[in-house]
């Protein structure tokens, strides 16, 4: 029992994988605030080039 106790406590496998996972989070929140941002830009340009041609 107490070996499975110490193998159970230097287990650092599950710490790792949640780790990857919040970071992949943070990557994807930011990928898709990038892509709000850039497609409201080109949403604007293109309203601007609709008015500015005749």
């Amino acid at each position: 029992m107490k070996n499975l106790l110490k193998q159970f406590r230097d287990d650092e496998n599950g710490a790792a994988m949640v780790e990857y996972t919040i970071l992949l989070g943070i990557i994807t929140i930011a990928v898709i605030a990038s892509v709000i941002t850039v497609g409201a830009w080109v949403s604007g340009r293109w309203a601007l080039l609709a008015t500015t041609l005749p």
